[in-house]
C-alpha cells in the first residue's frame, strides 16, 4: 500500500500536479495504474472546510482509505542525527523502519536521517538549510517529497550535497513537507541538532 498526503487549505487542494505525478510514478514503478484521486473537496467534512486539513490517501490499484484532520503545527526544538541506510524512495503506507529510527530520538524532538554521513530528511519531512538568503536541500533525500519538487521548479531552494560534518555552516533547517512550507517557520537552528 501507498500513501499521499495532501494539504487543504480552506477547501482548496494544494500542489496537486505533484501529487497525481508521484502516484504516477509510484504505479508505473511497481506495475499498476494509479487510481484516479475522488473529488476531495466534495469529501471534507464541513467542519474542516474552513482550516488548514491534512488528507491522507491510502492506496494501492485503486483508493482503499480517504481521511481527514485538522493540521495543528508542532514546534521542534531538537533534532537528533540517526545514521541509517533505510530506503523509503517511494511513499509507503507502512512507515515501520522511520518508526523504528524515530524511537531512537531520545530526549530531541525527533530524528534526521543521514545515510553514509550524508543529510537525508527527517522521519516525515524534507529539509532546508538556509545559508544567509539561500536555501538548500539535500541532494539525496529520501523521498522526493512534493513540497520539495515544487521550491526547486520555483527556484526557491537548490540542491546540494550537505554533509553532517558541514552543517555549522548552515544557520538554520526548515522542515518542509505537503504540510509545510518555510515560511511556515517550522525551524531550529542547526546548533540543535545533536
Amino acid at each position: 500500500m501507498f500513501l499521499e498526503t495532501i494539504c487543504i487549505l480552506h477547501g482548496e487542494i494544494q500542489n496537486m500536479q505533484c501529487h497525481e505525478e508521484r502516484m504516477q510514478q509510484t504505479a508505473a514503478h511497481f506495475g499498476f495504474n494509479a487510481p484516479k484521486l475522488p473529488d476531495l473537496p466534495t469529501l471534507l467534512p464541513d467542519k474542516l472546510q474552513d482550516t488548514k486539513v491534512k488528507c491522507r490517501i491510502i492506496y494501492h490499484k485503486a483508493i482503499q482509505e480517504v481521511s481527514f484532520e485538522s493540521y495543528l503545527l508542532n514546534k521542534i526544538t531538537s533534532l537528533k542525527l540517526i545514521e541509517a541506510s533505510v530506503d523509503y524512495s517511494f511513499k509507503f503506507a507502512d512507515r515501520r523502519q522511520l518508526n523504528a529510527l524515530l524511537a531512537q530520538k531520545g530526549d530531541c524532538d525527533g530524528i534526521l536521517i543521514t545515510r553514509n554521513g550524508l543529510i537525508t530528511d527527517t522521519s516525515y519531512s524534507n529539509v532546508v538549510f538556509s545559508k544567509g538568503e539561500q536555501y538548500f536541500t539535500p541532494e539525496s533525500p529520501l523521498l522526493n517529497g512534493t513540497k520539495r519538487q515544487k521550491l526547486l521548479r520555483e527556484g526557491v531552494i537548490a540542491e546540494r550535497i550537505i554533509h553532517r560534518n558541514t552543517l555549522p555552516e548552515y544557520d538554520c533547517i526548515y522542515l518542509i513537507n505537503a504540510m509545510l512550507d518555510i515560511d511556515d517557520g517550522i525551524s531550529l537552528p542547526v546548533c540543535n541538532i545533536v
